[in-house]
């Protein structure tokens, strides 16, 4: 089977080498046994809590229960800003179907708000990065705050989902950065790709129960962009524009969406980039961290959406 991930992965130095002062290891945020279940919370070394927060989710093509080792990697470098940074597990497409990822991460962000106090977090601004696919998870909750039961055509989905409890908490997220993710199953093979999306063996088709081109609404319900409305946080979109496995006009079509509602966005296009490499590089990520400092220290979009 055909697979993608993150391509060049992100350093996975061990966190007792880096700058924190408290961290908390395997944290089950659904109360169950769950491995897809479970996220770290590492703290800056620098400044005073409670920290502004970003959660990390790593690519794997959704085939992956446990890959928050390589999502520390991704908020590594936010760590050294005064971020907490929250690499979080989600089921694997293998345990589960959608929606059950895209809950999962909702459930992340319901148990960050509920358990604030407990590891010094401020919760008034939850940042999301992801890659991969973990960047289709990442657009998904920019896009599908305050989204319960949603349908397309014959099918209802409920994203929100109830993972965890902490029903009273917001999932919602205040900024987005989206690494090559995809989007809009249905046109990853038309728009160019070195894979064949449309096999029933694909990551896609695997994610929602069904060969892509047979469940057109299903892909609807997967594609961050069927959610966008004009409250939606603040977008950075980094994609290679040689990417061999999810092709660089996903991020287009997002990025164009986006500016049909309004929503601040932002896409960088990196001449030569592949699936991560070329791209998972200093200038990039630099420009994630500008990214996310602004964001939180512009409270007009943290007034627009909540």
């Amino acid at each position: 089977m055909a697979q993608f991930s993150c391509g060049q992965r992100p350093s996975e130095t061990k966190a007792d080498k880096e700058p924190v002062t408290r961290k908390w290891v395997d944290i089950n945020y659904a109360g169950d046994t769950l491995t897809g279940h479970l996220l770290d919370i590492y703290l800056p070394s620098q400044g005073e809590g409670p920290y502004p927060v970003i959660v990390t989710v790593a690519g794997s093509a959704w085939f992956s229960n446990n890959s928050k080792h390589w999502a520390y990697g991704l908020g590594e470098p936010l760590l050294k800003e005064g971020f907490a940074i929250v690499p979080a597990n989600h089921r694997s497409s293998r345990e589960a179907v959608f929606p059950a990822q895209i809950n999962d991460i909702k459930g992340v962000v319901r148990f960050l708000h509920a358990n604030a106090a407990k590891y010094d977090l401020d919760t008034t601004f939850i940042g999301i990065t992801g890659n991969s696919s973990g960047g289709h998870l990442a657009a998904m909750m920019g896009t599908s705050g305050g989204v319960k039961n949603y349908t397309v055509g014959k099918k209802t989905l409920d994203i929100e989902g109830n993972v965890g409890g902490n029903s009273k908490e917001s999932s919602r997220v205040d900024a987005v950065v989206d690494w090559y993710g995809p989007t809009t199953f249905l046109q990853m093979n038309s728009c160019g790709s070195s894979m064949e999306h449309n096999a029933p063996d694909s990551p896609e088709s695997v994610l929602i129960g069904g060969p892509v081109q047979e469940n057109r609404d299903l892909c609807a319900l997967a594609d961050p962009i069927t959610y966008i409305d004009e409250k939606d946080p603040p977008f950075l979109i980094i994609h290679g524009d040689a990417d061999p496995l999810v092709p660089h006009c996903q991020s287009v079509l997002l990025l164009e969406a986006l500016t049909r509602k309004g929503v601040a966005g932002e896409m960088i296009t990196v001449p030569g980039g592949g699936h991560g490499e070329g791209v998972w590089v200093d200038k990039y990520i630099e420009k994630m961290v500008t990214f996310f400092t602004e964001a939180k220290n512009d409270s007009s979009f943290k007034i627009k959406k909540r």
